[in-house]
C-alpha cells in the first residue's frame, strides 16, 4: 500500500515511466508547458473589450459620433447624444474607438474629460453621481464617501466640475437599465445642470439596447436627450464573416482555421440578432475547445460545441446575476414545473414565491412587482408566458420554462441565496413548494 519508503532502481533497469501529474498544479503546469499552436496572439484579440484598429461595417456611425464630438476639440459644447442598437452591434466599440482618437489630439484636448459608466454595474442615482464626482478629486479627503444625502452628494460634484473646469463628456453605457430601476431623476439632474456650472460643461452620451428607452421618460428630460440620436442596425451573416475574418487574422497562427468555420460563426450569430460578441465568443471558444482536443486544426465541429458550451454557460450566468426576488421567482417557477412537466399560472407562481420568501427570511413582494419580474425573465429567455382563458375565471397567463430544468436548478442552488432550501439529495423530491390550487388564476 502506499506508506512503504521508495526503492532505489537497480543499476541498469530501464527509466520508470513519468507519473501524470495527479494535483491542480500539476495539471496546470503541464498545460503550461505546451505552448499553443493555434494562437498567435493574446486570445484577447477575441474578446468584445478588445478595440480593433478598424471595425468593419461602422464606418458610417464612427463618422457620425465623430461629427458630434469633435466640437469639444475646438472648445465648443457638443450636443447630448444617443446611440440605439441590439446588444453586440458596435455601440460601445464605436464610442471607443472615438474617444481614442479625440485624446490622441493631447494638445487639443487637454480641456475634455471622459468618464465612462456602465449602468449595468452603476444602477442607483448616489452611486452614479458619486462616481462622477469623485473622478475629478484630487485628494482623499475630497472623494465623496457612502452615508452622504443626494442632495449634499449633487452640490459636490458641481464644485469637483467646477475646479476642474473644460468639458465632460459622460459616456453612460446601457442607460436603460439605469431609468428602469431608478426612474430618470438623476437624468434631468444631469441634463440641466450645465445652467448651474460657470467654468464646466456636461455633454450626455447615452448607450441603449432598448430602441423604446426614451418612451419611459418625462418630456422635459427626452427634449434635452433627444439632441442627437444615431442607430446601430444589427450585422448581417456576410458583415459578421468580414470581423471575425479581420479578427482571426490577428488571433491564430496561418493555416489553422478551416474552410467553413467563421462562416458558421457568423451564421449563428446573425440567427440571434447579428450579435457580433456572440460571433467572437464563438470563434474565441471554438478555438479553445480545439486547444483542449489537442487538435492542429479549428474545425466545424469544434464551433457546434462551443455552441453548446456556451449556451448553457450565458444561461447559467444569467441566472446567478438575477436580483434575489426574481432569482427566487424563478427558482420557484423551475420547482413547479419540475414538479408539473407542463405549464404553470401565475396565482400558483406567487403562491410558490411568497411561501419560498418568507422560508428564506425575505419580505415578500407585491404582486405587481412579481409581474414586472416575470416579464423581465421573460424577456431574458428563461420564460414564457402566454395569455390564457379561465372562463368565468378571467385572464391569467400560464408559464412554461424555456431553460433546461436539470441544468438550472442546481446553479440556483448552488447560490448563497437559494442554499439554505436547495436539495443536494434526489432532484425527483420537492422540499418547498405545495401547489394546491391548481385552478386559481393569478394575481397578476
Amino acid at each position: 500500500m502506499g506508506g512503504g519508503p521508495a526503492v532505489a532502481p537497480q543499476l541498469g533497469s530501464p527509466a520508470p515511466p513519468p507519473v501524470p501529474p495527479t494535483t491542480a498544479g500539476g495539471f496546470l503546469d503541464s498545460i503550461l508547458e505546451t505552448k499553443s499552436e493555434l494562437f498567435r496572439a493574446s486570445r484577447e484579440v477575441l474578446r468584445d473589450s478588445y478595440i480593433p484598429s478598424r471595425l468593419p461595417h461602422r464606418e458610417q456611425q464612427i463618422r457620425a459620433v465623430a461629427e458630434v464630438l469633435a466640437p469639444a476639440l475646438r472648445g465648443d459644447v457638443p450636443s447630448n447624444l444617443l446611440l440605439y442598437g441590439k446588444i453586440g452591434t458596435g455601440k460601445t466599440a464605436v464610442v471607443s474607438q472615438v474617444v481614442q482618437d479625440i485624446q490622441r489630439r493631447a494638445e487639443l484636448a487637454s480641456h475634455i474629460a471622459f468618464i465612462y459608466v456602465n449602468c449595468g454595474n452603476i444602477d442607483t442615482p448616489y452611486s452614479l453621481l458619486q462616481n462622477i464626482a469623485n473622478t475629478f478629486a484630487k485628494t482623499e479627503s475630497d472623494r465623496i464617501p457612502t452615508g452622504w444625502s443626494l442632495d449634499r452628494v449633487q452640490v459636490a460634484m458641481r464644485r469637483l466640475m467646477e475646479s476642474n473646469g473644460g468639458t465632460v463628456i459622460l459616456v453612460l453605457d446601457e442607460i436603460d437599465r439605469l431609468v428602469a430601476r431608478s426612474g430618470d431623476g438623476v437624468l434631468y439632474t444631469l441634463s440641466q445642470i450645465n445652467t448651474e456650472l460657470d467654468n464646466a460643461r456636461l455633454v450626455l452620451l447615452g448607450i441603449s439596447n432598448d430602441l423604446k428607452f426614451t418612451n419611459h421618460l418625462d418630456a422635459r428630460v427626452r427634449s434635452r436627450l433627444n439632441e442627437e440620436k444615431i442607430l446601430f442596425p444589427p450585422y448581417d451573416a456576410l458583415q459578421l464573416q468580414d470581423i471575425l475574418r479581420d479578427r482571426a487574422k490577428e488571433a491564430f497562427r496561418d493555416g489553422v482555421v478551416d474552410p467553413g468555420v467563421v462562416e458558421r460563426c457568423a451564421a449563428y450569430a446573425a440567427l440571434e440578432n447579428g450579435d457580433a460578441r456572440r460571433a467572437l465568443a464563438l470563434l474565441r471558444l471554438s478555438a479553445e475547445m480545439a486547444e483542449r482536443d489537442r487538435a492542429k486544426r479549428i474545425t466545424p465541429d469544434h464551433v457546434v460545441k462551443a455552441k453548446n458550451r456556451l449556451e448553457q454557460d450565458i444561461i447559467l450566468d444569467c441566472c446567478r446575476t438575477l436580483p434575489p426576488h426574481c432569482k427566487v421567482l424563478l427558482y420557484a417557477i423551475l420547482q413547479a414545473c419540475e414538479r408539473r412537466r407542463n405549464g404553470v399560472l401565475t396565482g400558483e407562481v406567487y403562491d410558490a414565491y411568497r411561501r419560498l420568501a418568507e422560508r428564506l427570511g425575505l419580505q415578500p413582494l407585491h404582486a405587481r412587482s412579481i409581474s414586472n419580474y416575470v416579464s423581465e425573465l421573460e424577456s431574458l429567455g428563461l420564460i414564457r408566458a402566454t395569455i390564457v382563458s379561465r372562463g368565468r375565471g378571467g385572464r391569467t397567463r400560464e408559464i412554461l420554462v424555456d431553460v433546461p430544468i436539470s441544468d438550472t436548478m442546481p446553479a440556483l442552488e448552488e447560490d448563497p441565496l437559494i442554499a439554505p432550501v436547495g436539495r443536494p439529495h434526489s432532484r425527483g423530491q420537492l422540499l418547498l413548494t405545495n401547489f394546491d390550487n391548481p385552478g386559481r388564476t393569478g394575481p397578476f
